[in-house]
């Protein structure tokens, strides 16, 4: 005769704490290979660059890509003069950052101190739906609609120009401005505006006295990330400022900034593996060491205004 013992209560949970903890295993390793792919992708874009950056400067003193006044790869007589793309991207994205830094951070202000919670439940989706909007649409909104109006006031301004592309542009970048900059804002402790309200200080001085001093590494780094979603824009600039590389920073004229000449290139008339087509990579590295330098930028600012403010 055999005696049964009962199970005891850990006995029952073993199999289920078993089961659980493999589960986490399984959970963590497919995370880990989700980090891994887009680490894995970075570290591929950056070695395709530099690799075919290497190429081109093989055949292309750096010294002439750096000093040359004029930007002409595709010709019998080719010149390779980087800053004539850069003037251009500077410009446009000056005209952007100048449309959508004050009406993105007067939107903030306005979404996080003075509209209710209703009524900023409502705006700020409406604000969000401009960030939807595909840039081809902005494109040729600034090439149907606002040249045309421009035009109107100015006189001699060109069917294609950086002025237009620079506004709409900014236009497309103000819900991350406003976006960012609300979120920072409404962060700011409510004990730091009541100290204000308490010292007598109005709504107004609160908010430029304390508010906003609070949330500027929040809002510098809204403007760092607008200003390299400015310079990376393609489509707008590429539709509406034209294919015309120029050195100078006049934006009644047409100019080609970098992606919009990637874009050309990118076309499929110019052979792959030639000097024309490696310019490309040429640029794009360029592209990327500005904006890898803005994104440093704001890191160390963010890093640094949020220690002195804590």
């Amino acid at each position: 005769m055999t005696l049964e013992l009962p199970l005891s209560k850990s006995n029952l949970w073993q199999p289920r704490r078993q089961l659980s903890e493999r589960i986490e295993l399984a959970v963590k390793a497919i995370f880990a290979l989700f980090a891994l792919v887009s680490i894995a992708t970075t570290i591929g874009i950056v070695l395709t660059l530099i690799f075919e950056t290497i190429e081109f400067f093989q055949s292309v003193p750096l010294w002439k890509f750096l000093t040359d006044t004029q930007w002409t790869p595709l010709f019998a007589n080719a010149q390779f003069g980087i800053f004539v793309l850069i003037s251009a991207t500077f410009l446009t994205s000056v005209i952007a950052i100048a449309i959508a830094l004050p009406l993105g951070l007067l939107a903030a202000i306005c979404l996080s101190e003075y509209a209710s919670p209703q009524v900023r439940k409502w705006l700020k989706p409406g604000l969000e739906i401009l960030a939807g909007v595909p840039t081809v649409v902005y494109g040729y909104f600034a090439l149907l609609f606002v040249t045309p109006l421009l035009q109107s006031f100015i006189p001699g301004l060109q069917g294609f120009n950086a002025l237009s592309a620079g506004l709409v542009l900014g236009i497309s970048i103000t819900p991350l401005v406003a976006s960012l900059s609300e979120d920072a804002i409404y962060a700011v402790p409510r004990s730091l505006r009541e100290g204000a309200y308490a010292l007598g200080a109005t709504k107004r001085e609160t908010i430029l006295a304390v508010v906003l001093p609070a949330a500027l590494s929040g809002i510098v780094a809204s403007l760092i990330l607008a200003i390299s979603r400015a310079i990376g824009e393609t489509m707008i600039v590429t539709i509406a400022a034209g294919q015309n590389p120029r050195l100078g920073l006049n934006p009644f004229v047409p100019v080609m900034t970098m992606t919009a000449f990637i874009v050309q290139v990118s076309l499929g008339d110019t052979p792959a593996g030639s000097l024309a087509y490696k310019t490309i990579f040429a640029v794009g590295m360029t592209l990327f060491l500005i904006t890898l330098t803005l994104n440093i930028f704001s890191f160390w600012f963010v890093r640094r205004f949020r220690e002195k403010y804590e």
